[in-house]
């Protein structure tokens, strides 16, 4: 898969993934979660925030 450079491209892609994770923990009943619940959760945080990491370090292609 190609890097994606163009910054409104990056912005979109930020937004989808933030837009899955609030339908994630949305779905997730406080009351039943579990650790493997909120291990998912902060997995997804952490791939968002490493993927917001590369694109700082990314050229802006325009």
């Amino acid at each position: 898969m190609k890097p994606i450079n163009d910054k409104n491209k990056q912005v979109n892609y930020l937004k989808e993934r933030l837009e899955i994770f609030l339908e994630v923990l949305d779905a997730i009943d406080a009351e039943t979660a579990d650790v493997e619940d909120i291990d998912r959760l902060i997995q997804m945080i952490d791939d968002i925030e490493e993927k917001m990491e590369q694109f700082k370090q990314r050229p802006d292609e325009n």
